[in-house]
């Protein structure tokens, strides 16, 4: 029987049965041919485990301390070295949105993207591909894991959850978004792990929405307890130590030493030729010195106003200036004029500048002068001359991936500029950073109310050959730290404003980083940034360069200066407080003089304390003497619109959120919009929103969405959210307001006639694109076929809204957009006399383009028999006086007939007797004719007798008349 060696085996546990027990057994080594193992024994108990700095010695069953250069966490396992990647870890790719394109192309074009080791710390992916790491454990018992991260830009987003073996998610990663750290620090987070398997994951995924390159998640130091044992202790990695056994870590190496894996003690370099940093593996030939390792600096002003130039070497110290074409340090004490104070700063007749007195002011030349009479100082900060740096600022280096350049200046004062310092690498952050502690307007300027309390400009340059990027970022009651804005590359010297709407304690940063590459090379260290003037007004510490007027106790002269009730201006010749007038507003830059009320837009009202001025959703435009009044009460309410979808150049979906609040509350700005937020109700973020730094609130904001249907998320993810309109201009139906246009031709006609009324909304906030700030448009048009809350929408040759990212255009089509109803806005309709009654009824005008206001009258009811009656009646009469009208033309015509029958006879008869005497006249009948002419004799007559006989009578008269005559001359 040959004798087995322990070597040709090891001991391991079988899985725990139903009681909770388990054995411990031999298995041979893969390579290891052998028989007549041990027999199996009894083993611990599932649940036990050793304590830290000790491992479980299978073959005893005891737990025994760990050796020097060995470390254990007893019952967990810390994966700290990220060389390779460690066993038992995965990478997946994937590129989860399928919206346009080839969804095999595109993952395809995901196989390069992967979670990258880089030595002390894990990296993920830059590009806009799904990554997940991914690690599997058994856990006998319920324990945790914890890991250190550093998540900087929400342009990635990076999750970590866990699932089971039956791939479900665990409900202690129901919140399984990472919050984002400030930049350069580290943030660590734990959660619990159930018994069983369990399989995390750190996924991200960057958007790519323009040029810039997303700033990767960095992981470290993940630990995971809850093992049920550890059978072995783990070698301290290269560059730590553990000098003594049982340790449960290992210890960084200092400065100028180093070690390999598993090392006891550190061993020293020899620094003459060689240097090593903290926590190095091997030693590092010391270079020739050059220009880039060391700067200038100037000392502090001496009492003859002198300051000298000094070079130093950039520490710690690694070239050599004994090797051949190394550079000496160039000689130091060239002397210089110091530069004046900067404003509201005095010299004392000493070397330093000392603030000013309160109530003093300054303009850093002279000494400080109080201000006069019914002035007061106008606070802030001015830095404008960079002899030393200021009480409040401090600068500092910072390196994601180790601790070279701490202790450094990350920036340098250089007389008329500060500029960034050469730190221990390119990919340093060299971090300034300004501590206001609040914001408070002056006292002349405590009746403004208006959302700014200060604001504070800075004037800078960069001049770079690589990727460099120079962020501003601000920091809110110390809580988290935000980008502001950044500039990439070389940037000509300008100025950038930043306003402050909030009374809180404020740390401004300016954090500049040459290249962004996992690499500590020292090739671009000539790449800097230059600021040459900060500027911060209405400090609550800060110092004056000037005054201002403020309004008095009373007029008379050396009256102590009194804060104006909100609302109120600084009468000038009386230097007290008045009242702005109606429908005017407080301006927030000054109070002094009536022209400080700015008069409200069109269509606006001041609020009561004449801090804003607010649309109250009525407005009224007169057309053609017809006045059309509109109440847009019914769309007060935010309006929401998405637009889209657009995508990446890499084919990523996403779309434009615009959130609208087409009137406010009385200037309170409706409409919010947030960041990484997904399942939050209105509610809560408005709760909130006092400590929620991506707390969006405007009249018009916008956000970027990315849809549940995209990148494997199962809830939609907002990100940029950023303000669009901040302050109301007015409504008008004109097509122009303070130099914003409305662009008419970018939307489809009208259907009504009804003239459009435009909202117009501005930004006080400027950025590098739009100077004077982003301009919001809001088309409100009547559309009878879009009840309630209608339509919004956006041009269709600017998905966006916007076709120059500085001023947005929409439309708001509404049936409750249309103007209120009049008198003119319907008609009425007689119907017939039935049975002595007439209905009237009224209708409105077709189309109708009207809602509300003037009702439509009820339907009318009344009697017609009174007007049938007289109808009858001049019927009647105008029928009989036709009749007789006809029958006394008839008659007299046929009477002039015989008249002038009887004349002509007597005519021929007078000229065939001319010779005779005259016979007389005769009016007897001759023979044949009739006597037409017959008398009646009457005691009455008849209407129509007595009118035939009056017309006989007057004929007669005038015939005997014409007829002697006549007869008379023909004898003649």
């Amino acid at each position: 029987m040959t004798l087995q060696m322990q070597t040709d085996y090891h001991f391991e546990y079988t899985e725990c049965d139903s009681s909770g027990s388990r054995w411990r057994v031999a298995v041979p080594n893969p390579s290891a041919e052998c028989s007549g193992l041990p027999d199996p024994v009894k083993g611990k108990e599932c649940t036990f485990s050793c304590a830290s700095g000790e491992y479980l010695e299978m073959k005893n069953q005891v737990c025994s301390k760990c050796a020097e250069g060995t470390y254990s966490l007893g019952s967990g396992i810390k994966f700290d070295e990220w060389d390779e990647l460690p066993a038992g870890f995965s990478n997946v790719a994937t590129f989860m949105d399928t919206a346009v394109g080839s969804v095999e192309n595109k993952a395809n074009s995901c196989n390069n993207s992967s979670w990258t080791p880089r030595g002390n710390y894990i990296e993920s992916n830059r590009d806009d591909c799904t990554v997940s790491l991914i690690y599997a454990v058994h856990l006998k018992k319920s324990g945790s894991v914890f890991f250190e991260y550093q998540y900087i830009d929400n342009n990635i987003f990076f999750e970590f959850f866990i699932q089971n073996d039956q791939c479900k998610e665990m409900e202690s990663t129901a919140d399984k978004w990472v919050k984002l750290t400030d930049n350069g620090e580290w943030g660590s987070h734990s959660v619990t792990l159930k018994s069983g398997s369990n399989i995390l994951y750190w996924r991200t995924t960057g958007i790519l929405m323009g040029s810039k390159v997303v700033k990767p998640v960095l992981v470290k130091n993940i630990t995971i307890e809850g093992v049920a044992y550890t059978s072995e202790c783990f070698p301290c990695k290269p560059g730590t130590y553990s000098d003594k056994p049982g340790s449960s870590g290992c210890q960084e190496c200092p400065r100028n030493t180093y070690s390999e894996k598993g090392a006891k003690e550190c061993t020293k370099c020899k620094e003459e030729i060689y240097y090593a940093e903290e926590g190095s593996s091997a030693c590092i030939e010391r270079p020739p010195c050059t220009n880039k390792d060391f700067f200038q600096i100037h000392t502090p002003c001496d009492k003859e106003g002198k300051t000298q130039i000094m070079y130093k070497w950039i520490e710690p110290k690694i070239c050599r200036e004994d090797l051949p074409d190394a550079l000496t340090l160039p000689p130091s004490g060239e002397r210089k004029e110091c530069p004046p104070c900067n404003p509201g700063f005095y010299s004392n007749a000493s070397s330093s500048c000392t603030p000013c007195p309160q109530g003093t002011f300054s303009d850093g030349t002279q000494e400080c002068k109080a201000c006069p009479a019914g002035t007061e100082p106008a606070l802030g900060f001015e830095y404008k001359w960079w002899n030393i740096l200021p009480s409040n600022m401090k600068t500092s280096c910072f390196n994601v991936g180790n601790s070279k350049c701490d202790g450094m200046n990350g920036w340098e004062v250089a007389g008329d500029h500060i500029q960034s310092g050469a730190g221990g690498s390119d990919n340093d952050y060299l971090i300034l950073n300004l501590h206001i502690p609040g914001f408070k307007p002056p006292t002349s300027l405590t009746g403004a109310t208006g959302s700014e309390l200060g604001r504070i400009t800075f004037v800078f340059e960069t001049i770079c050959s690589a990727d460099c990027v120079l962020y501003f970022m601000a920091d809110i009651n110390r809580k988290n730290t935000n980008v502001v804005e950044s500039w990439e590359r070389s940037k000509e010297k300008q100025s950038y404003t930043h306003i402050i709407s909030k009374n809180a304690s404020f740390t401004f940063t300016w954090a500049f980083q040459r290249i962004n590459e996992g690499q500590d090379s020292r090739q671009f260290i000539n790449d800097v940034a230059k600021i040459y003037s900060i500027t911060v007004t209405n400090a609550v510490d800060g110092v004056a360069s000037s005054c201002r007027a403020c309004a008095l106790v009373s007029e008379q002269s050396g009256s102590s200066c009194v804060p104006c009730p909100v609302g109120h201006y600084i009468e000038k010749e009386t230097s007290q407080c008045k009242e702005c007038p109606d429908n005017t507003f407080l301006s927030i830059h000054q109070v002094y003089g009536k022209e400080a009320c700015i008069p409200c837009g069109p269509g606006s009202k001041s609020t009561k304390d004449h801090s804003a001025c607010f649309s109250d959703c009525l407005v009224s435009y007169i057309k053609d003497n017809q006045t059309l009044s509109y109440d847009f009460s019914n769309l007060s309410q935010v309006g929401s619109l998405m637009s889209g979808p657009s995508f990446t150049s890499r084919g990523t979906k996403f779309f434009h959120f615009f959130n609208i609040s087409l009137c406010g509350n009385e200037g309170k700005k409706m409409a919010i919009c947030t960041d990484n937020i997904t399942d939050v109700t209105l509610k809560d973020m408005v709760a909130e929103s006092e400590d929620f730094s991506n707390f969006v609130g405007a009249f018009v904001c916008q956000s970027t969405i990315i849809p549940s249907d995209s990148k494997g998320f199962r809830t939609a993810l907002a990100l940029q959210s950023n303000s669009l309109a901040d302050r109301f201009l007015g409504a008008t139906v004109e097509t122009m307001l303070e130099n914003i246009s409305v662009k008419t031709d970018m939307f489809p006609p009208s259907p009504s006639k009804v003239p459009d009324v435009h909202f117009f909304y501005k930004s006080s906030t400027a950025t590098t694109s739009c100077e004077d700030g982003r301009a919001t448009v809001v088309t409100v048009r009547c559309n009878p076929n879009k009840p309630g809350q209608g339509e919004l929408s956006v041009p269709s040759s600017c998905p966006a809204g916007t076709c120059d990212g500085c001023t947005f255009y929409f439309v708001w089509e509404s049936a409750e957009a249309c103007p209120l109803c009049t008198e003119q806005d319907y008609h009425e309709i007689e119907g017939a006399c039935k049975k002595g009654f007439q209905e009237t009824l009224y209708v409105w005008n077709e189309p109708k383009h009207c809602i509300k206001g003037v009702p439509l009258p009820e339907k009318r009811t009344s009697t017609c028999e009174t007007v049938d009656f007289w109808l009858k009646v001049g019927a009647g009469v105008g029928a009989f006086a036709a009749v007789l009208l006809i029958a006394l033309t008839c008659y007299f015509w046929k009477k002039n007939q015989k008249l002038e029958y009887k004349y002509s006879k007597l005519v021929m008869t007078a000229n065939s007797k001319e010779c005779e005497l005259p016979a007389a006249d005769s009016c007897a009948i001759m023979e044949g004719e009739d006597n037409e002419e017959e008398i009646v004799y009457s005691n009455k007559q008849s209407l129509l007798g007595k009118l035939k006989s009056l017309a006989s009578k007057e004929k007669e008269d005038h015939f005997e008349s014409v007829q002697l005559k006549s007869s008379r001359s023909q004898n003649i």
